[in-house]
């Protein structure tokens, strides 16, 4: 007789495998300056270093998704781990920028192998909807505090160690997370597997592929640039074309019919706008931190710290409320605190505003984030049948990737030609073409010009190059926050609106919620 696995070291390695793909989205990008003074990465490479990792992880999130739950979900957990921390690892030796790109593209395809099956295996062992809530409010509590801790992980490493520390590390770490994966998680696969879905993977990797490729592109491009809406117009073909090859086929890798369920389809709008929110609050106060403020990495990732708590109590404070007083409620409640934060910011910023205010900032928008991504998670996989566990918990991921993008794409764009508009009108009419071109580029290189300008003699035009570019960036900044916080607006009132508060008491066969799903293939694969 098999024994039974124990639920909470069965959460606590789904857990760390899902931390371990979070982290590294913050952890690299406190690299990206010393990767310019030892590798020679020139700014293109440097956003590829980034993009490389997105832009396979997205593509690819569905098919991983999909074959999850044909071939296993805990196989492919364990193989995604296996090649994220392989390829981290060999990342940390790369000669070129070249190297690392290629290293990058391969660590997407492990975080893409590796990350729908935390999902997909945690709704599978916590099946009821209090269990399921819980569970997910702790998941999401858990990518919320590694997306806030890399750069604190990243500077710590950085301070007493080379940059291939940052590859390094995460390759011991990986080999850990699978030998937890190995002994505590169950198996599990639908129980009944259709066959491929060729044409579906096919499709539907170059959809997202070519649409995250289009908004990475779009800011250097130009939002109406030819390529820009060639490449839109691709995705929304490729869309089309997937749509209609899903409901013709019988058993297609996604059963499309389920965005007519709006806990499905709300939810994850719910979940874009969210993740829209938080990468361009990570880009936007990142900056504000370690150029107008002149914190170091480390110091900048120990101020955002408050995020992290704040979003590791409302997650599953969130998921817990939303089984009380309803999904609707809670979501738009933390919609609406996201857009508060960020009316907020745009309101009081100044370089000289007190660190307590900025702290209840980032609280307030901690708990907007926790209140509304963790419960429209929740809801999103209680509305996936149990054997399309796998391809569901993709979909939530690719709303979170293509949400995070969309954020950076938009308001970095937003904020970079209002820095550059300001910054032309402001700037000494004295300083020379060349620095002028300079400090153009962004507010780092501003005030390096400063620092150049003040080492030869020249502190009077030095100080005015300051001036101009913090004024430039703080006028960027507060715009950029305007945005994000219409963006949050309109994301509230369309949960208001659309959002169930609460499941069905019976669903039908046909969507059936993953506490009602068949846990045969658990039982039948015990754990080693």
């Amino acid at each position: 007789m098999t024994r039974a696995p124990s639920k909470p070291l069965v959460l606590a390695a789904l857990l760390a495998a899902s931390f371990v793909i979070n982290l590294d989205t913050t952890l690299v990008n406190v690299a990206l300056p010393t990767l310019t003074r030892e590798l020679g990465t020139s700014t293109a490479q440097l956003q590829w270093v980034v993009d490389a990792y997105n832009l396979v992880f997205a593509a690819l999130l569905l098919t991983s998704g999909s074959l999850s739950d044909r071939f296993g979900r805990k196989g492919m957990l364990m193989a995604g781990l296996l090649v994220f921390g392989v390829a981290s690892f060999v990342g940390g030796y790369a000669n070129s920028s070249a190297e690392l790109i290629a290293a990058r593209a391969v660590m997407g395809l492990g975080a893409a192998m590796t990350f729908p099956a935390t999902l997909s295996l945690l709704t599978g062992v916590f099946t009821s909807r209090k269990e399921r809530a819980l569970s997910i409010g702790l998941w999401g509590a858990t990518a919320g505090m590694a997306i806030a801790l890399g750069p604190i992980v990243g500077g710590f490493l950085l301070e007493h160690y080379s940059w291939s520390s940052v590859f390094y590390a995460l390759g011991p770490v990986s080999l850990a997370v699978i030998a937890l994966v190995a002994r505590f998680v169950p198996r599990s696969r639908n129980p009944l597997p259709h066959r491929l879905d060729f044409l579906g993977l096919v499709l539907s990797a170059g959809f997202m592929g070519l649409l995250v490729y289009t908004v990475i592109e779009a800011p250097d491009r130009g939002w109406a640039s030819p390529a820009s809406l060639a490449g839109f117009a691709g995705a929304v073909l490729l869309l089309i074309a997937f749509i209609a090859g899903e409901r013709r086929t019988d058993e297609p890798m996604l059963d499309v019919r389920l965005f007519k369920d709006m806990r499905f389809s709300a939810a994850s709008a719910a979940v874009t706008v969210a993740f829209f929110t938080l990468f361009g609050f990570i880009f936007l106060m990142t900056q504000y931190f370690q150029f107008v403020r002149t914190y170091s990495p480390l110091s900048t990732g120990v101020h955002l710290l408050p995020v992290a708590v704040s979003v590791a109590v409302g997650s599953p404070l969130g998921t817990r409320l939303a089984v009380r007083a309803g999904t609707k409620a809670i979501v738009t409640v933390g919609l609406a605190l996201q857009a508060i934060f960020y009316f907020w910011v745009a309101g009081v910023i100044f370089p000289t505003l007190g660190y307590g205010v900025i702290a209840l900032q980032m609280v307030v928008y901690g708990l907007g984030m926790g209140l509304t991504s963790a419960p429209a998670t929740e809801s999103i996989m209680g509305a996936v049948p149990s054997d399309q566990a796998g391809v569901g918990s993709a979909v939530n991921d690719s709303t979170r990737l293509l949400g995070g993008t969309l954020g950076v794409a938009v308001i970095g764009s937003v904020y970079a030609s209002l820095y550059d508009a300001r910054l032309s009108s402001a700037l000494p009419a004295t300083l020379p073409t060349p620095l002028t071109d300079l400090a153009h580029q962004s507010v780092g290189a501003a005030f390096g010009v400063s620092g150049q300008l003040a080492a030869h003699g020249q502190p009077a035009v030095a100080d005015a190059v300051r001036q101009a570019a913090t004024g430039a960036f703080d006028h960027g900044l507060s715009v950029g926050c305007v945005v994000a916080g219409l963006v949050a607006v309109a994301g509230a009132l369309l949960a208001g609106v659309f959002l169930p508060a609460q499941p069905p008491q019976q669903p039908g066969p046909a969507h059936r919620p993953a506490e009602s799903a068949d846990t045969t293939s658990d039982r039948k694969d015990p754990v080693p």
